[in-house]
């Protein structure tokens, strides 16, 4: 018998860590599926929720924000490149080139998430690698939808949500609620409402983690 647990999964489009974390994840889960039968949302979080229209180059965004040198970028653009590929995630070797505003990506997740839990999971990973491996620039509504599209989702239903405000209180709400509860930085995986794993692991950690997790929940009685 498999123990039911609840996966919140707190990440940003544009976080390069957060599509090696969802990838080692997701692994974790494949190695546990007799163990561990996982229920997952993905909720916003934003890295940059004041960019502007058009974006910024990366290259400058990264040395204003963290002060970082070009030959630091690049140093780190291949550890998480090799990072994803050790768990099968493929990222574009010239990086993202720009980091845009993902407010509306996260909408898009949201709508997914209410109404058609199944897709959400195939439209992050879309979303993800249309920003990661494609470079493509993540406040195009045409990205936006074609993502929508590869996720087997309604086009005309995304485009009219994208035409609109729909959703946009409910995204922020999310974000206040999960900043209130000391997210601070991205991936950020809570377990069942009780437990947090920061970052974007190996597999093995998030696979020990939830195997803990499970027993101390089965022990439990299977309660939250």
């Amino acid at each position: 018998m498999t123990t039911p647990l609840r996966i919140d999964f707190v990440s940003d489009i544009s976080c390069p860590w957060c599509a090696v974390g969802l990838s080692a994840l997701n692994q974790a889960l494949s190695h546990l599926k007799d163990e561990v039968s996982a229920e997952l949302h993905f909720q916003p979080f934003e890295l940059n929720p004041h960019m502007g229209a058009g974006g910024q180059d990366i290259g400058e965004h990264l040395t204003q924000k963290y002060g970082s040198t070009p030959a630091q970028q690049a140093q780190m653009r291949d550890t998480i490149r090799q990072r994803g590929a050790e768990v099968g995630f493929e990222f574009n070797p010239d990086g993202r080139g720009r980091v845009y505003n993902t407010f509306d990506a996260h909408r898009l997740l949201h709508w997914a998430g209410e109404f058609h839990t199944e897709r959400q999971a195939a439209l992050k990973m879309a979303l993800l690698n249309a920003c990661h491996r494609d470079r493509q620039p993540m406040e195009s509504h045409d990205v936006l939808l074609s993502a929508v599209a590869e996720a087997g989702l309604d086009i005309q239903r995304a485009d009219a949500i994208l035409g609109s405000d729909e959703f946009a209180e409910d995204v922020r709400e999310r974000e206040a609620f999960f900043t209130r509860s000391g997210i601070q930085s991205v991936p950020a995986v809570i377990i069942n409402q009780r437990h947090l794993i920061s970052g974007g692991q190996p597999v093995a950690v998030f696979e020990q983690a939830l195997r803990e997790i499970a027993q101390q929940v089965a022990q439990e009685g299977g309660t939250a």
